[in-house]
């Protein structure tokens, strides 16, 4: 893959995009997301169609953290590695994220929440991304041990350095989110997006409240892991495919969560789409965009030819209430 890259001049044809929370930022409403498929034992040349192919179906939102990989810290280097030859004419039409919160390096400075953890690891994903700054900058999840405060004035600094230019945060359910928001607004460094993790099996945001509370606080949600780990495909509907996930790597999705209640609720779901004229992934990524709660959802990819399908659920986000009364009949069936 050695010609130049020129991007598709009809991309942004292709995308909606949405306003996080009150920002003025907007983000594409399908984002790719580089936790898997983007480290160090991942082939480079497919890293580079993906990222090609999702930049011209409209996809501006590249998400990464410090540690997806493995190894920890291959993700951001090939994605930088990426943006050198392929992107750099496009940087300020791109959004770049990355994150720190879980561990990273060895000691007692290389996780969590602190000021110290932070400010050193933002320097380090800048120096793999071969970037001067990060559109946001993420704490990647809560910290009990270290004081808010701290927490969020690390962020606020990080703003104020011109390192990145909006702060977010992953992961926090609606009381610490609302303690956080409270902080930067005091600090004027206001946060712009939580993301967590949320899918048709996975209501988590609902039910804690936080999905509600950032609607009324103005404050944007991204959600991770829209299709449940390809759960809400059709990859499993027939067994376990030996270039699934589960086969490949089986950390976050195990042969023992694909149980035949939930191959029968997925088998549901997938004619229920299919009545729709939808493959199940776009139904289930269009559910979750459907009443603009959520601003962008994070898919990630194996192959090239699975972003275009994927960001096919943009032009179908409607639903009738007999459809959503039917997908909620389906996933609390016993």
């Amino acid at each position: 893959m050695n010609e130049v890259y020129i991007a598709d001049e009809g991309r942004y044809e292709k995308m909606k995009y949405n306003y996080v929370g009150r920002s003025g930022l907007k983000f594409p409403a399908v984002s790719l997301g580089f936790w898997h498929n983007f480290g160090s034992k991942d082939n480079f040349e497919n890293m580079r169609a993906i990222c090609r192919t999702a930049f011209d179906s409209g996809i501006t939102q590249f998400d990464l953290a410090n540690n997806y990989g493995p190894v920890y810290g291959s993700a951001e280097e090939n994605a930088g590695r990426i943006l050198a030859k392929d992107f750099k004419p496009y940087r300020d039409e791109l959004v770049i994220t990355t994150k720190a919160g879980y561990d990273m390096w060895k000691g007692p400075y290389g996780d969590h929440g602190s000021k110290k953890y932070l400010v050193a690891s933002l320097d380090q994903s800048l120096m793999r991304l071969g970037l001067e700054y990060v559109d946001i900058f993420y704490h990647h999840r809560p910290d009990p041990e270290t004081p808010m405060e701290e927490t969020m004035e690390a962020l606020a600094q990080i703003v104020r350095s011109g390192k990145a230019l909006y702060a977010g945060i992953s992961n926090y359910n609606k009381e610490q989110t609302e303690q956080a928001m409270a902080i930067m607004k005091e600090l004027h460094c206001p946060l712009i997006v939580n993301q967590r993790r949320y899918s048709v099996f996975d209501r988590k945001i609902e039910v804690d409240g936080v999905k509600s509370f950032c609607r009324e606080n103005g404050l944007g949600i991204i959600a991770f892991s829209p299709l449940a780990q390809g759960l809400l495909t059709d990859k499993y509907l027939h067994g376990i495919p030996s270039d699934s996930r589960i086969a490949r790597d089986g950390r976050f999705l195990h042969a023992a969560d694909v149980t035949p209640e939930k191959v029968r609720k997925i088998s549901a779901l997938n004619d229920l789409a299919a009545s729709r004229g939808q493959s199940l992934a776009q139904m289930a990524l269009s559910w979750i965009l459907k009443d603009g709660d959520v601003c962008s959802v994070l898919i990630g990819a194996s192959h090239p030819e699975q972003i275009p399908e994927n960001t096919a659920a943009v032009q179908k986000t409607e639903f009738l209430p007999e459809e959503l009364q039917k997908i909620e009949d389906i996933c609390s069936e016993e």
